[in-house]
């Protein structure tokens, strides 16, 4: 029933910036076409360091990122010259395909200095025919997002399908990808019309087959499981998966199919291929040196 257990492991990705990273895991690379995942926050920082937070202009090929927040807002602004500030419940998702540069700015003191930024962002691969898409970037306002309550359940369809829930999130294969939130008792399950299936908890604390798990830890389970899902506590979760995509290389900010397309981005990171934002462009992150790490092993990934 439950395949395997990931436990987050802390990453840096700046000097002011702690995130737990849960994917990808050695053990397990992806779960349907998601192929990362960083749970960030809730972050408290002075005003005078909050530059130290920024995640500088940076490349991205082959997947979508899709960035969700529980609390705060962030500044997104990208090479199409778009700049938008993403806020609690909206879903961001830009689809990098051929290329983008983008990066995230933490502008509003009040928000970091009061503990009120947290958020979780995901990498989905995208399928070999769509991996050299035109880059685009859409933002989805809550009320798009449909809703569906219970006894103890509060829950919101971020993208794809699940509990014959669906909305107008552009996805480019199979999946789901769900916030949940359980009060003390409520029990739940997974949606059964995906092949791969997991579960991050967030907040609070879950017990399956009379197993507790806690924040920071993602089960995955086999096809056809049906867990029975008990809060112990109010509990925040993430469910997401859906259809496998095949093998996919991941290095810093690029994934692809091909080991090639890895390194060609590469290089077009380093030539200025890969225009930085109109709007940001005075700073980037340039490409890490990392000749111990072929081309499949991720080096130090940026949050987006």
């Amino acid at each position: 029933m439950l395949e395997i257990v990931i436990d987050a492991r802390k990453a840096a990705i700046g000097p002011g910036m702690e995130v737990r990273r849960i994917l990808p895991f050695r053990l397990r690379r992806m779960v349907g076409p998601f192929i990362f995942m960083d749970h960030a926050g809730p972050v408290t920082i002075q005003p005078q360091k909050m530059h130290d937070m920024d995640v500088l202009p940076h490349p991205h090929i082959g997947l979508s990122t899709v960035s969700y927040l529980f609390d705060g807002q962030v500044t997104h602004r990208d090479s199409l010259g778009v700049q938008q500030i993403i806020k609690p419940g909206e879903v961001n998702w830009m689809t990098a395909g051929s290329g983008i540069a983008h990066s995230e700015r933490f502008e509003e003191p009040e928000v970091l200095a009061g503990g009120k930024l947290e958020m979780i962002q995901t990498w989905v691969a995208l399928p070999e025919k769509d991996e050299e898409a035109a880059p685009s970037f859409k933002n989805y306002q809550p009320e798009q997002l449909p809703v569906f309550t219970d006894s103890g359940i509060w829950m919101r369809l971020i993208a794809g399908n699940a509990f014959g829930l669906k909305n107008e999130v552009k996805t480019h294969s199979d999946m789901f990808y769900l916030h949940v939130v359980l009060n003390a008792g409520a029990r739940f399950t997974l949606p059964r019309e995906h092949v791969e299936r997991g579960i991050y908890v967030a907040k609070g604390k879950l017990e399956v087959n009379g197993i507790a798990y806690l924040p920071g830890q993602m089960l995955v389970f086999k096809q056809h499981a049906e867990p029975v899902l008990l809060a112990r506590e109010n509990t925040t979760l993430m469910l997401l998966g859906g259809e496998p995509l095949g093998e996919r290389f991941i290095w810093w900010n690029f994934v692809s199919s091909r080991k090639e397309r890895i390194e060609q981005a590469k290089e077009d990171w380093k030539q200025g291929r890969i225009i930085l934002p109109p709007n940001d462009n005075h700073e980037f992150i340039p490409l890490p040196e990392d000749k111990s790490r072929p081309a499949g092993n991720p080096a130090p990934e940026a949050l987006s």
